[in-house]
């Protein structure tokens, strides 16, 4: 492979289900290096299995990646749409020699593999149509095609993150390439779009390792240059357990409908497995200048939400105050089919100083906000149907005229309702935690002073008066 190449990676998802944070983590990595690099970020969709794939599926890989802002260079390429040129190297293969028709019958592989349990010998085609002639096969009968890999020595694969990770080749047997139907194997098809796409660098998740051994079979055999490999250690649960849906395998649009920026999903997923130093939060383009394949680690990156949630958290109160509202107001949208409209998105973007200080999701950021969606007397959650006993009541009732009658600042505002609760001899909490409940509905909320200048005096009194005794 001549050094002055610039790499080009690829994702190749298969849309048997959808991508998960494993997958969006291979894809970031890969199109972190070619950004790095000045190389290209392929996508390729391993659309083979016909049975499994789904449009919808297609459809949510797509989506994922583009929400992750993980853009690829050039258009996606289908696997299933080129049978034709993975046959065609098949057939060269036959013609080398390095390949070979096999008409072993699905009743002989079964009773091969039931002796081979028998005897406790590993698995695997004996090779019993490797050196036999195939005029000994019936007339018409069906075959597969298999490579004619090595049978002795070892099979090494140089990893720039595992290291160098030899296979014995007499544990490696023939495998398939072309199925009896005439459809190409897995193996096969993800070796010559390699190839075609002039793929330099493949980086994928350790459950891989294995393929790379047998995938440079095929490679070998066909005389072409031996990619880069660098297989990923897998990401557990943050008790080390293997990652499931209750630690984080979500789907990664489940990730933007629970309220996480994709900025930070980055950040985050950069962090699994990579590092530069002690950095800890870092922009896109510090990552881009950063990345390398030698600071990826060995050893099983962990997932665990809380330090996803405060990076994320991170993130919205760095966040320009009109993205937040877009992205609130998309969310909403999503979520129960009705787009704020222009006056909740001015009273959105005049409290997002102090929601956005609250908030560690945007989904948090939306259920602080809205109370500032919708006009009208709030319905209370149980917290402030508590609060608002009968005498808070009476002390919401007597403030209504001083606050009808007061300028409509914060500082105004606070030092009115101050000088109430001084006459009455009560603590500022007593007569402000009833103005927050009427307000909002919650007694939790940003300052509430700054809030009801947000709604304006109307609203605010329509409010208090709602619940005033």
């Amino acid at each position: 492979m001549a050094e002055n190449l610039k790499p080009v990676l690829r994702f190749a998802p298969s849309p048997t289900g959808y991508l998960h944070i494993g997958g969006a983590r291979t894809a970031l990595f890969n199109w972190l290096y070619a950004r790095h690099t000045g190389g290209a970020f392929l996508l390729r969709i391993e659309d083979t299995d016909r049975e499994r794939s789904t449009p919808e599926a297609v459809g949510a890989i797509l989506s994922g990646l583009k929400w992750l802002g993980l853009n690829w260079d050039g258009e996606a390429v289908y696997q299933f749409a080129r049978g034709e040129r993975h046959r065609e190297v098949v057939e060269k293969l036959l013609a080398q020699g390095n390949a070979y028709r096999c008409y072993a019958t699905a009743q002989e592989l079964e009773e091969m593999r039931a002796e081979q349990r028998t005897q406790g010998r590993p698995q695997r085609y004996d090779g019993r149509w490797r050196d036999r002639d195939p005029g000994e096969a019936p007339a018409a009968a069906p075959y597969v095609v298999r490579i004619r890999a090595s049978q002795t020595g070892e099979t090494v694969v140089h990893d720039v993150v595992l290291g160098e990770v030899r296979f014995a080749n007499d544990q490696l047997d023939d495998m398939i390439l072309l199925r009896s139907d005439g459809t190409p194997t897995y193996m096969l098809a993800v070796v010559v779009d390699d190839f075609d796409m002039g793929v330099t660098h493949i980086i994928r998740g350790a459950d891989h390792l294995n393929n790379a051994a047998r995938q440079l079979q095929i490679i070998h055999a066909m005389g072409w240059p031996v990619p880069v490999y660098g297989h990923l250690p897998l990401i557990h649960g943050s008790d080390g357990a293997k990652l499931s849906k209750r630690h984080g395998a979500l789907a990664v649009d489940a990730w933007r409908d629970m309220g996480y920026l994709p900025e930070a999903m980055r950040n985050y997923l950069a962090r699994l497995g990579w590092s530069h130093g002690d950095e800890e939060i870092f922009s896109t383009d510090q990552a881009i200048r950063w990345f390398d394949l030698t600071n990826i680690g060995r050893s099983p990156a962990r997932f665990d939400f809380k330090k996803l949630d405060n990076l994320n958290g991170h993130y919205i109160r760095q966040c320009d105050d009109d993205a937040l509202v877009d992205h609130v107001c998309a969310m909403l949208a999503n979520s129960t089919g009705h787009r704020p409209g222009l006056e909740s998105r001015q009273r959105l973007k005049a409290a997002m100083p102090g929601l956005k200080e609250r908030a560690n999701t945007l989904v948090e950021l939306g259920r602080a906000a809205d109370f500032l969606l919708a006009d009208g007397v709030r319905d209370l959650d149980a917290s402030a149907e508590k609060l608002l006993t009968s005498e808070a009541r009476r002390i919401l009732a007597d403030l209504v005229p001083i606050l009808a009658d007061c300028s409509w600042t914060g500082p105004t505002i606070e030092d009115h309702v101050r000088a109430f609760a001084a006459a009455r001899n009560l603590k500022l909490g007593q007569v402000a935690q009833p103005i927050r409940a009427a307000v909002t509905g919650r007694t939790t909320s940003p300052p509430v002073f700054e809030m009801m200048v947000v709604l304006g005096r109307e609203e605010t009194l329509a409010r208090i008066r709602g619940y005033a005794a």
